[in-house]
């Protein structure tokens, strides 16, 4: 499979969201009458969307108010917010240099260290709001963070790295135990990042109970230009979904897929559904709420690296609330806000009650909107031309 691009060497066709369409159905369903839940460890979720683990993003407030919305906010243990007790002028700074200075800053501020009682307090600050408390972590920490996280009751555990694989070869240090790890955790681990389908199914093996899907499609990554690296999303999710069904046939264990990166508007969200996501992680949507602690910016976890970032700050607004954002009403055109409709709107035109009909949608590879019939949106700067 795939197109020869030069002597001896194939390269295979990948898909992004931009080149694909989906197709209404024979028969529709009413949109209210949709089940949209998530559910991840016999834990249901009212709704299928997770908040990105970035600073900018999620901080206890916000992880606070999108529990109460049915959702799920991936606070970062490695972050501002376990590095300073007080956060709120570190934020303002961040938002008020220039875009030169942005990623030195950032790099400056995230030398202070780590403090263990703030990932304690941190924790129990989510959960005496009453929500799910729910946080993130790379792998080098997870073994002490996921301790520490849990004692404080912490409800679901992620590791998250750029790349994330079982078999890390390494000689000047000992690779990072997952399997191990997800054995001790009492509580749901998800594990992330993949993209391929081998690597799917061996997180799959060692007992993870969610994966992340997505390197390099986020709005404030820059690792496919710094690195290289990254398989656009359709064909990520396309191919952990199919190991998501080899594994569940071989095992009976069903392990949830969850598209992160890489979509923007309600139609990003229905196609990443409809290649076979469970739920989906998002960042820039979200830093676009009042409630969001960026300030109408939002930046990558691996921004702050100090030998090699791979993200960058990027100016997004703020747009309406938390609510609107997810539920609407809508007072955008764009396709932005209001995604939980967009997607049972969509999941009613194409006649699927639940998320895993939703996944058997027929798929169309089709030209970029941007060239099919939106002249006057274009010209005038407007809609999905803005």
């Amino acid at each position: 499979m795939g197109e020869w691009i030069g002597i001896g060497r194939k390269a295979r066709r990948a898909y992004g969201f931009d080149e694909i369409a989906l197709v209404p159905g024979t028969v529709t369903v009413n949109p209210e009458e949709v089940d949209i839940g998530f559910t991840i460890d016999g834990t249901l979720f009212p709704i299928p969307f997770l908040a990105s683990a970035m600073d900018g993003v999620v901080d206890p407030h916000f992880a606070i108010k999108m529990g109460k919305l049915g959702g799920i906010a991936v606070l970062n243990l490695e972050g501002l917010y376990t590095r300073y007790e007080d956060y709120s002028s570190i934020l303002e700074d961040i938002s008020r240099v220039s875009s030169v200075q942005a990623t030195e800053l950032v790099q400056k501020l995230y030398t202070q260290p780590i403090k263990e009682d703030l990932v304690s307090k941190r924790v129990q600050q989510i959960k005496q709001g009453g929500v799910p408390a729910v946080v993130s972590t790379i792998p080098q920490h997870a073994e002490r963070f996921g301790a520490i996280a849990q004692e404080a009751g912490c409800d679901i555990f992620v590791i998250q790295s750029t790349v994330t694989t079982v078999r890390h070869l390494a000689k000047t240090y000992k690779a990072v135990d997952l399997e191990g790890i997800c054995k001790r955790m009492n509580v749901p681990v998800i594990i992330g990042n993949s993209v391929t389908y081998d690597v799917a199914i061996e997180l799959m093996g060692i007992g993870a109970h969610g994966l992340l899907i997505g390197i390099g499609p986020g709005s404030a990554c820059t690792t496919r230009g710094v690195l290289g690296l990254g398989v656009p999303q359709v064909t990520s999710i396309c191919d952990s979904m199919a190991a998501r069904e080899a594994y569940f046939k071989k095992s009976k264990r069903y392990v949830p897929i969850i598209a992160d990166g890489g979509m923007s508007t309600g139609g990003d969200v229905c196609k990443a559904f409809a290649c076979g996501a469970d739920a989906v992680m998002i960042g820039s949507a979200f830093a676009r709420a009042k409630e969001a602690p960026g300030r109408g910016f939002h930046w990558g976890m691996a921004t702050p690296h100090a030998n090699l970032p791979r993200g960058t700050r990027i100016h997004v607004g703020t747009t309406g609330s938390l609510g609107e954002i997810l539920f609407g009403p809508a007072r955008l055109d764009d396709g932005t806000q209001n995604l939980v409709g967009a997607v049972r709107t969509c999941m009613g035109n194409v006649g699927a009650k639940t998320i895993k009909e939703f996944q058997k949608t027929e798929i169309i590879i089709a030209p970029a909107i941007r060239t099919e019939g939106k002249l006057f949106q274009a010209a005038q700067h407007v809609g999905m031309m803005k």
